[in-house]
């Protein structure tokens, strides 16, 4: 079909913008390489394992979902609000997390894969495009992973140098290659959702003392990929570090991050320093990462380690002696834009304004930001095809402040992937701190119900 807009890559971002835009009466190319023929440029990112639109290749989870007091919470909230697919296939595909948000990764994938194979107004194309198309309104949503071709492409587009850093998958096992004797399941703090688990969300594997620092030395002695020169500059995203980098920063790093013991009652009654009842010294946790249960992941521990060295070591966990690993950990590099010197506030490219930008390669970092950007780059193209003029969300909101982070409010000399957080909020000096995040969830839905209200979900 002759389309409207054209969208480059079908991640969480593309897929978004694709429905926005299909909802809106507007018709839409979405081409995705993964699945395509040799004779279209087929190709598969170091990171996929399929050709599903919107696969989620690191964890399987969204983070929080509690909109009161939590800024991703918070724009999950205003993602609903705003009609979004990846929320809605969340929904379908949600599995116990506790207060987050995780999914069957399968079953997500397919989900929003149908919602667009469906839609009269969507038409997915597999090829790969090697360069920025010359006019036509157009929306790369290649994510960090974009194909050498077009990455040079926008290299050339945009006048500067890409920036780069490195992103790490965690392992995922069968469920009934976990020794249940050696394991309990618990939510921390026995927090509970209407997804949860009778028991709890999380399988967790107990540590001693001594055997924490046994696994300690053997992160820092385990054989870990080797870089290429021209990767050895580059950096770690603190959102998504390898456990080993975590752990080179101290002996106790990680009994205060991924493997910390406290909220979380060890049943076992094994010797005096792990009596029964008491918080363990250390705790490996897996969170359950399909709908049926036979496959969880490992929290937090993405790692840079190589294949033998992870099942060596991992082997090691109380528990884990037998795991049978579904997928292992592994590292790629990601790039994304020096968004506020290249990109204007329609997320478009300054050097060619037919062409604007979505998710994770502008420079926000997490599933649900990659898809919000996703969603709101969609917006804004309808209202440019449209001629309607294009009333941005408040920076109040979470998705608003993240949008004012990509596009201007950062330093460009300075600028790095971003979570939304509400250091991006405009603050609230006047509200008493334990009050203030309360303060923010609430002024953020008031000014998104007024930003809604005016017109701007309204089909052109």
């Amino acid at each position: 079909m002759t389309h409207d807009v054209h969208i480059i890559g079908g991640g969480l971002a593309g897929s978004e913008a694709a429905w926005q835009l299909a909802e809106r009466g507007l018709r839409v190319r979405l081409s995705e390489m993964r699945g395509a023929p040799e004779d279209k440029g087929g190709e598969m990112t170091p990171a996929h394992q399929t050709d599903g639109l919107a696969e989620l290749v690191c964890s399987n989870s969204f983070r929080s979902d509690d909109d009161s007091k939590n800024a991703v919470g918070l724009l999950h909230h205003e993602m609903r609000e705003m009609d979004s697919l990846v929320m809605r296939a969340g929904e379908v595909a949600r599995v116990p997390a506790g207060s987050a948000m995780a999914v069957d990764r399968d079953l997500f994938s397919a989900e929003v894969q149908k919602a667009l194979s469906e839609h009269p107004n969507v038409e997915v194309v597999r090829e790969r495009v090697d360069a920025l198309p010359e006019s036509g309104l157009t929306i790369v949503a290649t994510g960090p992973l974009t194909a050498q071709s077009l990455a040079q492409s926008i290299v050339k587009a945009t006048g500067e140098e890409r920036l780069a850093f490195f992103d790490a998958i965690a392992p995922i096992i069968h469920r009934d290659s976990i020794d249940m004797s050696k394991c309990w399941i618990q939510s921390r703090w026995n927090k509970r959702t209407e997804a949860s688990n009778e028991d709890g969300d999380y399988i967790n594997c107990p540590m001693t003392k001594e055997q924490y620092v046994a696994f300690h030395q053997g992160l820092m002695d385990g054989e870990k990929g080797e870089f290429q020169e021209w990767e050895k500059d580059t950096p770690y995203f603190d959102g998504c570090m390898p456990i080993e980098v975590m752990a080179s920063r101290g002996v106790e790093t990680l009994r205060y991050g991924p493997m910390k013991g406290v909220g979380l009652d060890n049943p076992f009654d094994t010797n005096d320093e792990f009596p029964q009842g008491r918080w363990p010294y250390a705790v490996v946790q897996l969170r359950q990462d399909n709908k049926l249960g036979t496959l969880w992941n490992m929290v937090g521990f993405q790692t840079k380690l190589k294949y033998g060295a992870q099942v060596e070591l991992f082997r090691t966990i109380p528990g884990l002696e037998n795991a049978e690993f579904a997928r292992l950990g592994g590292l790629h590099r990601n790039t994304f834009l020096n968004s506020p010197m290249v990109l204007d506030r329609q997320l478009r490219l300054k050097a060619a304004p037919h062409i604007r930008f979505a998710g994770q390669v502008t420079g926000c970092e997490g599933y649900v930001e990659s898809s919000a950007v996703g969603l709101i780059a969609g917006m804004m193209a309808a209202s440019e095809f449209t001629g309607r003029d294009w009333s941005p969300p408040p920076a109040s909101t979470a998705i608003g402040a993240l949008l004012s982070h990509i596009t201007g409010d950062a330093q460009a000399d300075t600028f790095q992937p971003m979570n939304v957080n509400f250091g991006l909020f405009p603050p609230l000096h006047e509200v008493k701190k334990k009050q203030r995040k309360e303060a923010y969830t609430s002024r953020a839905k008031a000014d998104l119900a007024a930003w809604l209200q005016a017109g701007e979900l309204v089909p052109a």
